[in-house]
């Protein structure tokens, strides 16, 4: 049997990007939640995925909605990492975001930006693996991405 401590630090040896997915609501209100499960599936036709715990606040709201954006953290977002870490209502008090045609909150000054619209959800375990086709995509300006490592923000250099 494996013992979930171990996994989970072995696959905490795995340096990861850290990405916000955000959406919207039939009612029109914001949902966000930070992802570092995040992952390209496909190029022809443009796939990404993230997986979402079970247990997160967003979760049925991740299962149904339309579209959806990963908006990829630079260096200097930690704060919207942790913020929307959080099992808070109000993720999105205080954020600077504009919208995209389709409604998506796009948070300002990312590294990039890719919009989806909702392709597939899977199960996985204690999560839902949610795969996305890529409608849309933006290069942001910012040069150092926010590193996740051993259950700590890291850098590059």
């Amino acid at each position: 049997m494996v013992n979930q401590k171990t996994f989970r630090d072995i696959c905490g040896s795995f340096a990861t990007g850290v990405t916000v997915v955000t959406g919207r609501l039939d009612d029109g209100s914001p949902i966000g939640v930070t992802v570092n499960s995040f992952s390209s599936v496909s190029l022809d036709p443009p796939l990404v995925l993230f997986c979402l715990d079970k247990k997160a606040l967003s979760f049925d709201a991740f299962s149904m909605v339309k579209y959806f954006a990963f908006n990829i953290l630079s260096e200097e977002q930690k704060e919207y990492s942790n913020k929307f870490s959080t099992q808070s209502p109000n993720k999105f008090e205080g954020v600077d975001y504009s919208e995209s045609t389709n409604g998506v909150p796009l948070l300002k000054d990312c590294l990039g930006l890719v919009e989806c619209q909702m392709h597939a959800v899977h199960e996985g375990g204690d999560h839902q693996i949610i795969v996305g086709k890529v409608i849309n995509i933006t290069a942001g300006e910012a040069e150092r991405p926010l590193i996740y490592y051993q259950s700590k923000y890291r850098s590059l250099i």
